[in-house]
């Protein structure tokens, strides 16, 4: 079977590309006090871009027996056999190599190290972690709270108090998403010997703490913002809503603990983010 564009396409999770590059905006935006340097601006997305999507290429390589395991990944381009092992290994070194070298280039030594960093924890740490203990989720969210912190060093070379706020805010994020999709997804996780959380702990206890914690965190790093002038008090408002919507979505879980309660948090979490960044926009600190 041969190997589509869209094939190549899909390895490179589209989806999560573009909820990095969300969060890589709001960093720039908010470092450099507005885009004031479209082109840096770009270059920043591109190289970001380009190394997100070789670490997601990469992460299906490795995960290449698995995910032909569970119903949600069976029919990925790599277990189906349309794309070739090693031809999805070279095209995701070529990306993650090309974006990072992009951003040295053009952005600078800072930016193109952290995207290195980001591509590295999530594939050599993050992914076999998947199959030894729980903790993958936090440890996972490290590299995924890093592209704010990318964005911001693009645009004023340096990690400021603000670039590690956006950090938290991300680190804390991260949790109570991957839960729901782990809680979702929890039997086909099992069939891949993935030790999420609601595998090992079925119950959902532990589940639900982690959740209801990390929402309300996420709560709080969200407001910080603009106590750092950073944003202003539409943001301030706006962001404590949402917030507090999120953790309804959280508390919803651990109340019924139902799969649709799951989907409803899922959707709660992609909202999220996207909300912030207008809200980030419209009502800057600056």
């Amino acid at each position: 079977m041969k190997a589509t564009w869209n094939d190549y396409w899909t390895l490179t999770k589209p989806r999560i590309a573009f909820l990095v590059l969300v969060t890589a905006a709001l960093g720039f935006f908010l470092g450099g006090k507005g885009i004031h340097a479209p082109w840096l601006f770009f270059c920043a997305l591109v190289g970001t871009a380009l190394s997100s999507c070789g670490a997601a290429v990469l992460n299906q390589y490795i995960e290449r027996d698995v995910d032909g395991l569970m119903q949600r990944t069976r029919n990925r381009p790599l277990p189906t056999g349309r794309v070739k092992p090693m031809a999805a290994l070279s095209f995701g070194f070529v990306l993650v190599l090309s974006g990072v070298f992009f951003l040295l280039f053009t952005v600078g030594l800072l930016t193109a190290f952290l995207a290195l960093l980001s591509a590295f924890l999530y594939v050599v740490v993050y992914t076999p972690m998947k199959r030894q203990n729980w903790l993958n989720t936090t440890f996972g969210a490290i590299p995924g709270a890093l592209p704010p912190v990318g964005g911001w060093t693009a645009a004023t070379g340096t990690v400021d108090p603000g670039a590690i706020v956006l950090f938290l805010i991300l680190f804390a994020w991260q949790h109570p998403h991957f839960y729901a999709i782990a809680w979702i997804f929890r039997d086909d996780y099992r069939r891949g010997g993935f030790k999420m959380l609601p595998v090992v702990e079925p119950d959902g206890d532990s589940t639900c703490w982690q959740v209801m914690g990390y929402s309300v965190l996420l709560l709080i790093f969200s407001v910080l913002p603009t106590f750092m002038g950073l944003t202003g008090s539409v943001y301030l408002v706006g962001v404590t809503v949402v917030g507090l919507l999120f953790l309804a979505a959280g508390v919803a879980l651990s109340i019924s603990r139902t799969v649709a309660s799951a989907r409803l948090l899922l959707k709660a979490s992609v909202l999220y983010l996207p909300i912030m960044l207008v809200l980030s926009v419209i009502d800057p600190g600056f």
